[in-house]
């Protein structure tokens, strides 16, 4: 019998922690397929965050570093500059990467250190039981913001794509969704072309993929789907926040 479809190389065989219906499992699938296709595995290095994602080094079949909360870029940029020669990426959630992480992000894309950073927004913190994130939208009903998210008093949301396409070393910036087959194949897309701008040395790479939380949104699995398309995709736009080198292409 043929094999059509098998579990990539670049993942282990360890059970994933992840509340049911929770897309962090999809994310990791897309990553490892990019680090199989691109022939990597061998002298790719991952960093791990403190988050729902902090058990990833249990789940990536290469080597893994944990990293402090919030200083995944910083540790990324220390392995990469040890060794041009490895492949390396961050795996951080909106608390890690939009919150404590602020200054590491945007520093690291300031200096257009040649990593790969993969975002997984799900607008709430969802290791420590649900409060409100950096990303959580206006409105939004969290544990810490029980009659919804208010402009007024905490501000707005953390638009990571936007606010770092203004930072000039930043190279490559995508939003992408994992909510149905077509955005689950364009994030593929999206996350394969954020390793090969490492491999190539052009620098600084993001991928911002818009998830879901079915247990602290308080819903099940398929309405999480539901939601993410018709109250996440209207505020956070999906596509292509900047391509430095497409861009020099067409001038």
């Amino acid at each position: 019998m043929t094999t059509v479809f098998s579990k990539p190389e670049a993942l282990t065989d360890a059970p994933l922690h992840y509340c049911p219906g929770c897309t962090h499992g999809i994310i990791h699938r897309l990553v490892a397929e990019a680090i199989d296709e691109l022939g990597v595995r061998g002298r790719t290095i991952g960093v791990a965050s403190v988050g729902c994602s902090v058990f990833t080094y249990n789940y990536f079949n290469c080597d893994m570093v944990q990293a402090a909360h919030g200083r995944a870029p910083a540790v990324a940029t220390g392995v990469k500059r040890s060794d041009s020669n490895n492949i390396v990426f961050t795996y951080q959630g909106d608390g890690d990467l939009a919150a404590i992480g602020t200054a590491e992000t945007v520093h690291s894309a300031a200096r257009g250190e040649n990593i790969t950073v993969i975002f997984v927004n799900n607008a709430i913190y969802g290791m420590t039981g649900g409060q409100m994130a950096p990303t959580t939208l206006p409105g939004q009903v969290t544990q810490t913001s029980p009659y919804g998210r208010d402009v007024n008093t905490v501000g707005f949301p953390v638009k990571v794509c936007e606010m770092l396409s203004k930072v000039d070393g930043a190279t490559y910036l995508e939003r992408v969704a994992v909510n149905n087959v077509k955005n689950v194949r364009a994030a593929k897309a999206a996350i394969k072309k954020a390793f090969q701008n490492q491999i190539e040395g052009k620098g600084f790479s993001l991928v911002e993929v818009l998830s879901t939380c079915p247990t602290n949104w308080g819903m099940t699995p398929d309405k999480a789907l539901t939601w993410l398309e018709e109250n996440m995709l209207p505020y956070y736009p999906l596509g292509v926040y900047k391509d430095k080198y497409a861009e020099s292409e067409v001038k």
